[in-house]
């Protein structure tokens, strides 16, 4: 095992395999296969059984497996998919599992085709989560990883924010963020830069427009960075000038959620326990119709993963699990506000990595 750059991945793969009766797994997902190999590139497929790790990649990056992913077993693949039929022979393979929450059914047919026309009959067995589930817990080192990007996230919406002045568009204030950002070592923004001022502030997921900044009206900006592969996500919400006591009635609404979920959430509640925390506050508040969307979810390798944490979200929050904690309050024709933080649970409690300003009144 100790070859292996990742050997506790891998390990707990293998548990998996066995609780769920597999002899092998087929890992087809691009962040899945980065997770438990190292191996990162656009191509490329993994088959995990309990004595052999395989990868099977094209002629463009088979050096390039050799030194990502060390203690591995790299085959180049490519032509007819006949490759998959001799790994099942090679290895007696009577159960295969397969990622089908990632593999089209026009992929699964052209490989099922070709197990069948070389004699190969393993039964092919759909598993779903088994990278999520093992990508929820972070490491050490991913939490090295994901507070980096977080820290830049930061750093560049702090940079950002300072620029904000009246008339430039959301477009241009998305820019700033997204220049701070790869000046401070990131490989790319996490996902595309939400900034939304007045009224499209009432839209969690606005497409950042031409709209111009104007005083006294909510911006929310939902931005994150990308580093080394782990992904930040922070929202803040901003005014330029003078906030009225609206604005500061529904931030503090917010902001008071969120605090109590990040300061009420423990290991062992499910997500849904966590979101009630701060649905109850916004909801006591008279705005229990303006909470639309869940309280968080977790991130890494991309910026949506596991655990769950929302209304029907049932799994455990544990220790060593990474979320966001971001309520939020939407008004049409008037705007919104969400205040979004990274925590991870650690000694059954929640540390903040997200540490960004935010608005004080």
């Amino acid at each position: 095992m100790s070859d292996f750059r990742f050997p506790s991945r891998v390990e707990k793969l293998r548990q998996r395999l066995a609780k769920d009766e597999l002899d092998a797994i087929f890992i087809s997902n691009g962040e899945n296969r980065r997770y438990v190999s190292g191996f990162v590139s656009s191509a490329g497929y993994l088959l995990v059984t309990q004595s052999d790790a395989i990868i099977c990649t094209d002629f463009r990056y088979t050096e390039l497996a050799e030194q990502q992913a060390p203690g591995w077993r790299i085959d180049r693949i490519g032509g007819p998919s006949d490759w998959l039929a001799k790994l099942v022979k090679e290895f007696d393979i009577k159960t295969l599992g397969f990622e089908s929450d990632d593999m089209t059914v026009s992929t699964l047919e052209r490989f099922k085709k070709a197990l069948k026309e070389n004699d190969a009959n393993p039964e092919l067995k759909p598993t779903s989560g088994i990278g999520v589930d093992l990508r929820a817990y972070k490491d050490a080192d991913e939490l090295e990883l994901l507070q980096r990007a977080i820290d830049i996230g930061d750093q560049a919406f702090e940079e950002t924010a300072s620029q904000l002045e009246v008339g430039i568009t959301e477009k241009e204030a998305a820019w700033i963020f997204e220049k701070a950002v790869r000046e401070r070592g990131a490989e790319s923004i996490s996902f595309e830069t939400i900034v939304a001022i007045g009224p499209n502030a009432a839209r969690p997921h606005h497409a950042t427009s031409d709209s111009k900044l104007v005083e006294g009206q909510t911006i929310v900006f939902d931005c994150g960075a990308r580093y080394q592969g782990y992904c930040s996500d922070l929202t803040r919400t901003v005014v330029l000038g003078e906030a009225d006591d609206e604005v500061k009635r529904v931030y503090d609404i917010v902001l008071t959620a969120q605090l109590a979920a990040i300061d009420m959430v423990t290991a062992g509640m499910t997500g849904e326990e966590c979101d009630a925390i701060a649905r109850k506050i916004i909801t006591e508040a008279g705005h229990e119709n303006d909470f639309g969307h869940s309280l968080g979810h977790g991130l890494g390798l991309e910026v949506h993963e596991n655990p769950g944490v929302g209304p029907n979200a049932k799994g455990k929050l544990e220790n060593g699990m990474p979320f966001t904690i971001e309520p939020g309050i939407y008004i049409p024709g008037w705007g919104g506000v969400r205040i979004e933080d990274v925590v991870v649970l650690e000694n059954d409690k929640a540390r903040v990595l997200s540490h960004a300003a935010k608005m004080k009144f």
